[in-house]
């Protein structure tokens, strides 16, 4: 079964990422050797991140990187659709054109853009209108990857989805390699307490 890394590498980053190394000497009787230490300076929204309900205030249900449940996310189904798109909204009728029906998959993978990569397109040009929204929300998915979402015009995409219940996934990588219609996906990260938006490890299989 292949496996695609859908992470977006954190030096491809718009936001600032900073790793500063420290050398510590560790010595006994029997050893000697040198450790690498690393502090970590980055933003929540940096590459791939996984957004919980609570990351706008008003939605927050509750679930934190440290209390969520990990087999939500280990190799679970999901469906995944094409657009191919470079400008304009995507609506409900071209998502369920696309993928030929409705999907019944805890997971929706949208690959808005194609083969493009969203560094190469201003930004939010293509993004889910709010009849695609309703029928995300219809269609019962708990968990939304995508590389589009919300417009310049900020027409309340995530407010929308995490009053759903839906956690969202931002900022993916490689999505057009996945060429399944359906295909598991596993998203990791660390269990911080009291977070709701941080970055992730997403893989799919197919």
């Amino acid at each position: 079964m292949p496996t695609i890394d859908l992470t977006r590498r954190a030096d491809e980053a718009e936001l600032e990422y900073k790793a500063v190394l420290s050398e510590v000497p560790l010595e006994s009787e029997s050893t000697r050797y040198t450790g690498v230490i690393y502090s970590l300076t980055t933003s929540s929204m940096h590459g791939t991140y996984i957004d919980f309900p609570g990351h706008i205030k008003e939605t927050d249900n509750g679930l934190y990187a440290h209390n969520f449940p990990h087999e939500e996310l280990y190799r679970v189904p999901a469906s995944v659709i094409h657009l191919d798109r470079d400008r304009g909204p995507g609506s409900g009728a071209e998502l369920e054109h696309a993928f030929g029906g409705v999907p019944r998959t805890p997971v929706l993978v949208i690959n808005g853009l194609g083969a493009r990569d969203e560094t190469e397109l201003p930004k939010r040009i293509v993004y889910l209108d709010h009849s695609a929204l309703d029928w995300i929300i219809a269609s019962g998915v708990r968990y939304l990857i995508s590389d589009i979402y919300e417009s310049q015009a900020l027409h309340g995409v995530f407010l929308k989805l995490f009053r759903a219940g839906i956690t969202a996934i931002c900022c993916p990588a490689n999505l057009a390699a996945v060429t399944a219609r359906e295909a598991k996906i596993t998203c990791l990260f660390l269990p911080l307490q009291g977070v709701t938006q941080l970055p992730c490890r997403l893989i799919a299989e197919f």
